[in-house]
């Protein structure tokens, strides 16, 4: 893609801005310093991976793009004046490592500690959301508070926080890593596992393709989603940090959970 803005661009960026109602009065071009640094190639390029109404979900036509970094990330390419093009990986730790690379500019994702450490996260958070559990009908495991005993077997996505996080207090339970959402799908309908861990946005999602499964009542956790960057584009962040502000303020956030069916949604400050 290059840096001119083609009539598809240009439609996208109107079309974002009239859906987060960016445009109404409060919508100015970023300056050239911060634009450089944000889009160096002439677009900004928007990691994202499939399955997650938090990063990116397709429409009933297949082909409709949705989803917080998706919108948010539509939204700021607006505000650069250049075009969004999607860098689509398979997970959300790729996301992490494509940001790291460089090739990625922007993200909306976990901001949790680890990454913080790999790339840079922009304040305040935009939302919060539940962590959970999926299981299937006949499940060995109820509800949440009952999950970490010996036979246990749960899904967590390779290389994910939730991977981090409950490797730090299971003392019983299993964990089976996971390369995709698509095979954890697989593992809980063949019974492979006993329940699969992540954000409620993407169980919820996962739990509409499969019969009879749900998400157990109740959290284990909360992420806080926030934009990211990769080091070094320091000279943005004074702009992203009111950009953040704006968009969680204005309501152009939950506009783009409720377009994408985000579920599972906490206060972005909740604890």
């Amino acid at each position: 893609m290059t840096g001119h803005r083609s009539l598809a661009q240009r439609a996208a960026a109107v079309f974002s801005c009239t859906l987060l109602a960016a445009c109404s009065g409060v919508l100015s071009l970023a300056p050239p310093d911060v634009r450089a640094a944000l889009a160096p190639t002439g677009v900004l390029r928007v990691g994202v991976y499939p399955g997650s109404p938090t990063s990116l979900v397709r429409g009933g036509n297949g082909d409709e793009m949705r989803g917080v970094s998706v919108d948010i990330g539509r939204a700021l390419a607006a505000r650069l004046g250049v075009g969004a093009e999607f860098v689509i990986v398979e997970r959300a730790d790729e996301v992490t490592q494509t940001l790291k690379a460089g090739r990625a500019d922007v993200a909306v994702t976990n901001a949790s500690a680890a990454r913080a450490k790999e790339i840079d996260f922009v304040a305040p958070p935009l939302v919060g959301i539940e962590l959970g559990y999926l299981v299937m009908p006949g499940s060995a495991v109820t509800a949440v508070e009952t999950v970490d005993r010996s036979g246990v077997r749960v899904g967590v996505s390779a290389g994910s926080s939730s991977q981090a996080a409950l490797g730090k207090v299971f003392t019983q339970a299993a964990l089976v890593p996971v390369a995709s959402l698509a095979a954890a799908t697989e593992l809980l309908k063949s019974h492979q596992i006993d329940a699969f861990a992540t954000n409620k946005g993407i169980l919820y999602e996962l739990a509409d393709g499969l019969p009879g499964a749900r998400v157990l009542d109740g959290r284990w956790g909360l992420e806080h989603l926030a934009i990211a960057i990769p080091k070094g584009r320091e000279a943005a962040m004074p702009y992203l940090q009111r950009f953040a502000t704006e968009m969680r303020d204005s309501g152009a956030v939950q506009r783009a959970a409720d377009r994408a069916g985000l579920r599972g949604t906490a206060p972005a400050d909740a604890h």
